[in-house]
């Protein structure tokens, strides 16, 4: 079932929504501004943002921009009654995918969402036998079911798996997740791998001796 967070201060509007969308069988969040919406982010995953410009506390498109520069690429359509072109090309630029202007037909909207959510999920998982990794939702999957990864355990299993059955250097791994200003050791790298391990015991990730680590397909 697809997730989806309803940005709209408009609360009759918002009810009619998530009655049409968990109609259609989706599972929807609604939160009535900007300061809520970006909360939630940080401790909920959603496959779709629907998103209102003129809402309190943070608008929909700084919302949008600030999710994008932290790397949140969530699919987001904007619902809006702005028609200008300015503020239409302003939702494109800060990272939107799609908009509807208010009023819409609801059917036009469920239409939109359903390619929207088809074109993410076929551009952005990569599955590799029993792994699969969400590339939107920086997440990895195992046998269908959702790792608990810190965000350096999903950085090293994305790069084993973009490496798959080929031997990844410890250096070029130790630069890849630590930054400049972090220091970075091999004893918490082991740490991580075998934290990995215990998490996919099918799935063989070896260590090379002296060099790094593969993962076998």
């Amino acid at each position: 079932m697809s997730k989806i967070l309803l940005l709209e201060d408009d609360m009759l509007f918002a009810e009619t929504l998530v009655d049409l969308l968990e109609e259609s069988g989706f599972e929807v969040v609604h939160v009535p501004n900007g300061q809520s919406a970006m909360d939630i982010t940080f401790s909920q995953k959603f496959d779709l943002y629907l998103l209102d410009i003129n809402v309190p506390l943070i608008n929909g498109t700084t919302l949008l921009k600030e999710l994008r520069d932290s790397n949140d690429n969530t699919p987001a359509i904007f619902l809006t009654s702005h028609k200008d072109k300015e503020m239409l090309e302003k939702s494109f630029l800060c990272g939107g995918d799609d908009f509807l202007i208010k009023p819409f037909n609801t059917k036009e909207l469920l239409l939109r969402i359903k390619a929207l959510l088809k074109r993410a999920t076929s551009n952005n998982i990569e599955c590799i036998g029993l792994l699969c990794n969400d590339y939107i939702h920086k997440r990895i999957l195992y046998k269908n079911e959702e790792l608990e990864l810190s965000k350096k355990e999903y950085e090293l299993l994305a790069l084993l798996m973009k490496h798959i059955n080929n031997t990844v250097p410890k250096e070029l791994i130790l630069n890849e997740l630590w930054s400049h200003n972090e220091k970075a050791s091999d004893g918490a790298l082991r740490v991580y791998v075998n934290r990995i391990k215990q998490m996919i015991p099918e799935v063989t990730i070896e260590n090379i001796r002296g060099i790094g680590y593969k993962l076998v397909s």
